[in-house]
């Protein structure tokens, strides 16, 4: 249980500070937030997540890196099943505060921010780009936490730094999720397109995480 409480905290993290960089920063456009800030925000937040809790849990924090983990024999299926469950806690209880925060502001502030919905791409163009997102960052994180030729403690880093990676490419075209549990809370809090477009959030990551364990296997194999 232990472990299950970790990523649920973890998903908490993430989620409140990540996704409430993103909603928060609508609320002064001109401030120096921007891409960079909304995606060093992510990035930041794997770091210090998996630092606090790596050793406990692994600090997956994402139902993408466990499905992946599970298709690499490293977590048996009900692991991967609970910590699923566990993270999309994570984000619902994050998500459920950052709305409550916004609902105290005199000045309404669009949730949507927050939330993935595909901008001036289609479904299958949005689909592809959280495939490809979604396979970086996973190989990225199924590599360094196999090899010897980085440490553990740098191993965290590498993986913040591929998730800021990927957002700065993916803000402007997605949102950025590769990860179903960041982009299922707020979806259901925004509705609308983020509703009905929910499930490239969902599946386009696994299938990202899927291909990426395929890849890494096979070139160690």
């Amino acid at each position: 249980m232990k472990k299950y409480l970790s990523e649920l905290l973890g998903t908490f993290v993430l989620v409140f500070f990540g996704t409430g960089t993103a909603v928060m920063a609508t609320l002064n456009p001109d401030a120096s937030v921007g891409i960079f800030g909304i995606a060093f925000a992510f990035g930041l937040t794997v770091i210090a997540a998996a630092y606090a809790i790596g050793d406990i849990s692994g600090g997956h924090l994402n139902p993408a890196i466990s499905f992946a983990m599970f298709l690499d024999k490293r977590l048996s299926f009900k692991d991967f099943a609970i910590y699923s469950v566990f993270q999309i806690i994570g984000a619902f209880i994050a998500t459920s505060l950052i709305w409550a925060i916004l609902s105290s502001f005199t000045k309404k502030v669009d949730f949507i921010y927050g939330a993935n919905v595909p901008n001036n791409i289609n479904n299958m163009g949005a689909f592809l780009v959280e495939v490809i997102l979604t396979f970086v960052f996973v190989f990225v994180v199924l590599s360094v936490t196999k090899t010897k030729f980085i440490a553990p403690s740098l191993a965290v880093l590498v993986i913040g730094l591929t998730l800021t990676m990927v957002h700065l490419i993916g803000i402007p075209l997605t949102g950025t999720s590769v990860n179903p549990a960041r982009s299922i809370a707020p979806a259901i809090f925004t509705g609308g397109d983020a509703l009905s477009t929910l499930w490239i959030f969902i599946v386009a990551p696994l299938v990202g995480a899927a291909i990426a364990t395929f890849t890494h296997n096979f070139l160690e194999s």
